[in-house]
């Protein structure tokens, strides 16, 4: 298979959808490989060690969706890219096309067949392809947070884990999954008080019996998020449906509750945020403020630190690749469950049934096309 690897031109986004050891896993299994000149080089990889490893380094990105039968991207297709698509042509990346409706529409017209990384799925749940970078985005919305609680940035001047004699910032966690549970581990470590809250009592019972002391377990719903927020210094929004839009916990009149010069990172921007009053921004200009509420939406966390994300998504990544590229979508998704529900548009249907919701469009089953 021909499979192009064009340079990631979303504001700020430095990784690329596959290291060198990747491309010469690829190229190894009889595959061509076409990366766009100095695609790699934010995340510290340079064209020089792609084509050790039997890349081809074309010049341009047109020159690389041309080329291609398989596009693999770290972020969705962004305006400039659309008429580069083709029908016909795979295109595995993350999407999230639930949270944008004219990136949907404009795929369906395409014909591609998009393999969103954020819905393919095993038989337990577990979102393989989302992990690695939720675990990333988890551990830099501490990070952020506590960036932004300083002074300097309009926060309230607080340190995230206290000293001795001095009360510790309170961290309030809305979701125990991935990015919940990393969020919490590196507040928790750095000694604040973290609470968080879930649906689901399974998970809080998990939660109870791998957290430390300093982390206070919440079953999710509308009483205990108030009161949560309302001591909370730095808020993390780590709220996932599969594939649709993220339900809006905090509402814009839930803001008077905070304090002034909280901080609000929210994480689930990338399928609308679980925030009323969040709107997507970018590394360059990350934060605004709403009701004396500092907000934070970039919407490529990970972007951030390039170097690890990219690793860690070609590490994730990979295996699914390889099987698109040696049997080609179709028996590819025959064969393993978790690619089929990977299938979000196929020839200019709607194939996940999240999407079509999120719009009113219909829904065609993805086997309808194997």
């Amino acid at each position: 298979m021909r499979i192009g690897i064009p340079k990631e031109i979303k504001t700020n986004e430095n990784r690329i959808a596959c290291v060198p050891a990747g491309v010469e896993a690829l190229v190894s299994a009889g595959h061509t490989v076409f990366v766009e000149k100095t695609g790699g080089e934010g995340s510290g990889f340079s064209d020089e060690q792609y084509v050790a490893v039997g890349a081809k380094i074309l010049n341009t990105a047109d020159e690389v969706w041309k080329e291609a039968e398989m596009i693999i991207k770290v972020k969705e297709p962004i305006a400039v890219e659309w008429p580069r698509m083709k029908k016909g042509q795979t295109i595995f990346t993350y999407f999230h096309f639930a949270a944008d409706e004219e990136l949907t529409k404009a795929h369906l017209k395409s014909g591609a067949t998009c393999i969103a990384y954020e819905t393919v799925e095993l038989p337990n749940g577990e979102l393989p392809l989302l992990t690695p970078m939720s675990e990333v985005a988890g551990r830099m919305a501490t990070q952020e947070g506590a960036k932004y609680l300083e002074k300097l940035y309009g926060g309230r001047g607080l340190l995230l884990g206290g000293v001795p004699g001095v009360s510790p910032a309170h961290v309030v966690v809305l979701g125990g999954g991935i990015v919940g549970i990393n969020a919490a581990k590196m507040a928790a470590g750095m000694g604040a008080h973290v609470t968080i809250l879930d649906l689901s009592l399974p998970r809080l019972r998990y939660l109870s019996d791998v957290m430390p002391a300093n982390v206070t377990l919440i079953h999710s719903n509308r009483h205990n998020i108030l009161e949560a927020i309302s001591t909370a210094d730095l808020v993390v929004g780590g709220v996932l449906i599969p594939g649709a839009k993220a339900p809006k916990l905090i509402r814009r009149e839930d803001l008077k509750l905070m304090k002034k010069g909280s901080v609000i990172v929210d994480v689930a921007i990338d399928q609308g945020g679980c925030v009323e009053t969040i709107k997507a921004t970018t590394h360059q200009d990350p934060v605004y403020v709403v009701d004396d509420v500092i907000h934070y939406g970039v919407a490529n966390m990970p972007g951030g630190v390039p170097r690890t994300s990219t690793l860690a998504l070609t590490n994730a990544t990979l295996p699914y690749a390889l099987t698109l590229a040696n049997k080609g979508w179709k028996q590819a998704c025959k064969d393993d469950r978790a690619l089929l529900l990977g299938l979000n548009a196929i020839d200019g249907k709607v194939t996940y049934k999240g999407v079509a919701e999120a719009f009113g469009m219909e829904y065609v089953s993805p086997e309808k096309f194997l």
